[in-house]
């Protein structure tokens, strides 16, 4: 059975409708929606619950806590983490199964911006391959209960490219796939920014944090773009 977990923090004009799209999509693979809040000053709580969601109010803020508290209480033995803003395809849970059925042991689907702009499909284009820098959260990350403690989940001390690091874990010991289907990915960041600034500050991340940087110092280089 499948428990998708879904982190919020302040996430009120997104967070019901992905609900009802999973509930709605869902079939009998899927046991829960665990939606654990990190400390919303928003209604964020009350719409997940009006949706149907499971609701979990974490200790501390932060994904990578609040993904593992929520995996603490998942049922499930696939564990399937959604971020708040995106969408994935109406046929997630038979995707996953699938690939489970195909001995892979945690993967994720590539990604669909919602823009129009040339310069922006074509960046998302390039999430079909296995690339590191693919590796971000956005995608979704499904991943077995077994590979998911025998790697000690995500890393409660990362505030960013959590998802980076425990996808790097896990493909140490289980098999990895990339699904060809695609989640709808908010493009708020390049309404916001060019296309160019988006990629250097990603492209500076990605070499601070294969560097080993502080996570203070992560932070403060991404939310140039916010």
């Amino acid at each position: 059975m499948i428990s998708i977990i879904i982190p919020t923090l302040n996430e009120e004009k997104n967070i019901g409708s992905l609900v009802r799209f999973m509930l709605d999509n869902k079939v009998k693979q899927v046991s829960e929606i665990i939606v654990v809040d990190g400390g919303s000053s928003d209604n964020t709580i009350e719409v997940a619950q009006a949706a149907g969601a499971i609701v979990l109010e974490s200790q501390k803020k932060g994904r990578a806590v609040q993904m593992n508290y929520g995996a603490s209480v998942a049922k499930g033995t696939i564990l399937y983490f959604v971020h708040a803003d995106v969408l994935p395809p109406k046929c997630f849970q038979d995707d996953i199964i699938k690939a489970l059925e195909n001995n892979f042991d945690c993967g994720r689907f590539c990604t669909q911006l919602d823009s129009k702009r040339p310069s922006v499909k074509l960046m998302a284009s390039f999430s079909r391959f296995d690339w590191l820098a693919c590796y971000g959260g956005d995608q979704t990350f499904f991943i077995t209960r077994k590979l998911f403690d025998a790697i000690g989940g995500y890393n409660n001390e990362m505030c960013i490219m959590e998802d980076y690091d425990i996808t790097q874990r896990a493909k140490l010991i289980g098999r990895y796939t990339v699904i060809p289907k695609k989640v709808l990915v908010s493009a708020r960041k390049y309404e916001k920014n060019s296309w160019y600034k988006v990629q250097r500050v990603h492209y500076k991340v990605m070499k601070m944090y294969l560097k080993g940087a502080a996570q203070t110092e992560l932070m403060r280089a991404y939310k140039t773009l916010f």
